[in-house]
């Protein structure tokens, strides 16, 4: 019965959620975080009162939600009953539409709940750069920044451009965008590494098949509450004129900036904001996050040495293989999830990948 395999797949994540969802303890947290708010002073320390409203407003986001998702299968039941006792053909066909509806639902709300990482509530600054191959990784480069704008689209998530070079003759030679939403971090932090293109060249006029690669870097946005020492001394500042080349990504101004940390070799450029001093600061927080993360890389390292691990970490990773030609294919090499739908993750399906990552992470961190 059709209905029947519906119910099924609803209910299968539904009861997954009761390992990784203590009602109770979330709703002690937010009276707890409520009675802090009661308290007289509570506002004597802004940035700590704001942090924790934030921190309140999330978790009861979660709630709600979760409270809203449980209802809703408990109706969905009630309907699957009906259905058995008195078949509809028009009942039945609502039911099915209501549980496809419902099971995707189900399924995101499960994809945030492994989202429990310091910064994966925070934006992303994400940043493509096409590896060796000219116009073929460029192009490339290009189809993977439109991949992330549809995916981001879908999820409702705003994508601001902060730096976009164009290519020589197609696509890009590097660009930096910001995307802004609830575990914008959480869920992108799965796309950093190497991402490997097989297919017939549409720029090679023997027909002939090539093999190009761009690398993802994916930083979380930081709030103005972590601290990241820079001193201004270890700073190259260069203020330029924008090409304009990037098209619609940019705003054409004479204000872009770019900043050299001298010490790590760093670079972080600016040119979508309308002033000299809006592109500075974009480019600092930029910088600010590019020096968190090559923190928390030397401290995995060094763990990895403490725990005799050999540890495969960094950007230069290959993670994901997309071949166009002489099959359709693509494949995650940490989960081995893969699917031959090639064109929907082009548009933007990249949730099945994302779960799959998140999922694998989870049994590495707690292994059997």
């Amino acid at each position: 019965m059709k209905q029947k395999n519906n119910w099924q797949r609803c209910n299968k994540p539904s009861m997954a959620l009761g390992g990784r969802f203590d009602f109770d303890a979330l709703s002690e947290s937010i009276s707890i975080n409520e009675s802090k708010m009661a308290e007289p002073g509570f506002w004597d320390n802004q940035e700590a009162a704001q942090k924790l409203i934030d921190e309140t407003n999330q978790m009861k986001t979660k709630k709600d939600n979760f409270t809203k998702l449980a209802s809703e299968l408990e109706d969905l039941k009630v309907t699957f009953e009906l259905i058995e006792d008195d078949p509809d053909a028009g009942m039945q066909n609502d039911f099915v539409t209501e549980a496809e509806k419902l099971k995707k639902q189900l399924d995101q709300y499960q994809l945030g709940l492994l989202l429990n990482g310091r910064y994966d509530h925070n934006n992303a600054i994400l940043e493509i750069h096409p590896g060796a191959g000219g116009t073929e990784a460029q192009d490339w480069g290009s189809m993977l920044l439109r991949m992330y704008t549809r995916w981001a689209e879908a999820h409702h998530f705003k994508v601001d451009v902060l730096d976009y070079q164009v290519g020589d003759v197609a696509g890009i030679n590097s660009v930096s965008v910001l995307i802004s939403g609830e575990n914008a971090y959480g869920y992108l932090r799965s796309e950093k590494g190497v991402h490997r293109l097989v297919r017939i060249s549409p720029f090679d006029s023997a027909g002939r098949r090539h093999t190009s690669f761009a690398s993802v870097d994916v930083m979380p946005e930081l709030n103005d509450d972590v601290e990241i020492n820079i001193n201004p001394d270890d700073l190259r500042v260069d203020v330029y004129r924008s090409s304009g080349a990037g098209g619609q990504h940019i705003n054409k101004t004479s204000s872009a900036v770019r900043i050299t940390h001298i010490p790590t070799g760093i670079v972080v450029a600016s040119q979508a904001q309308r002033s000299q001093l809006q592109n500075r600061q974009t480019a600092m927080n930029m910088l600010k996050s590019k020096l968190y993360e090559l923190e928390q890389q030397k401290k995995a390292e060094e763990k990895a040495k403490i725990e005799g691990e050999q540890l495969d970490i960094g950007w230069g990773s290959q993670i994901r293989s997309y071949v166009f030609h002489p099959y359709s294919m693509v494949k995650d090499h940490r989960t081995n999830y893969e699917t031959s739908n090639v064109d929907g993750v082009m548009d933007g399906d990249l949730d099945p990948f994302i779960n799959a990552y998140l999922q694998w992470q989870l049994s590495q961190d707690n292994p059997e």
